[in-house]
């Protein structure tokens, strides 16, 4: 397989950049925390094997697809906060072949905007390595976090999933 360069993405606050081996204690961490993991899933913790699998996940996804998630460092402290990006879930129907974007923020930086400027951030890049395309973002309805992060995005409420999920839809 050949590598494929992942762009590094700057905004006021964050450098979107590929994760690092170094970043996987942190992430780690982050996916352990209850308060990050309680939408996802079957909302809970993911152990250490689980964590490295999902870790795993981002850098496969760019190198198979050309897209996938950034870590998500902070500028003043170089510390990493979290991840956001696009992601293939492979969903059955109704999402069948929908490009989804996603973002998870760890506790200490949690509620400082950083999800939203990421999301930005990964969207312009997107506008520009998908053209003009639907993406979505799939939420759980008692996420209002990440729902007002897909509203300050421009998203808008598409439909309900039985899951439940709802799911937020936006053209590039």
């Amino acid at each position: 397989m050949n590598s494929v360069t992942i762009s590094v993405l700057t905004t006021s606050r964050l450098v979107l950049r590929a994760h690092r081996l170094a970043d996987f204690e942190p992430f780690a961490r982050m996916m352990s925390a209850p308060e990050v993991v309680r939408f996802l899933g079957d909302g809970k913790p993911f152990d250490r094997p689980k964590a490295w699998l999902r870790f795993l996940r981002s850098p496969g996804s760019w190198q198979t697809l050309g897209f996938g998630y950034w870590a998500l460092e902070e500028k003043a402290s170089g510390a990493f906060v979290g991840e956001a990006g696009f992601v293939d879930l492979r969903r059955d129907d109704p999402l069948r072949d929908m490009t989804e974007i996603g973002w998870i923020v760890a506790p200490p930086a949690m509620g400082q905007g950083y999800a939203t400027e990421a999301a930005l951030a990964a969207l312009e890049w997107g506008r520009g390595a998908f053209g003009a395309k639907r993406v979505l973002c799939v939420v759980h309805p008692d996420n209002r976090p990440s729902i007002r992060v897909a509203e300050k995005c421009g998203f808008t409420q598409a439909m309900h999933l039985a899951q439940p999920q709802l799911v937020f839809d936006r053209m590039l």
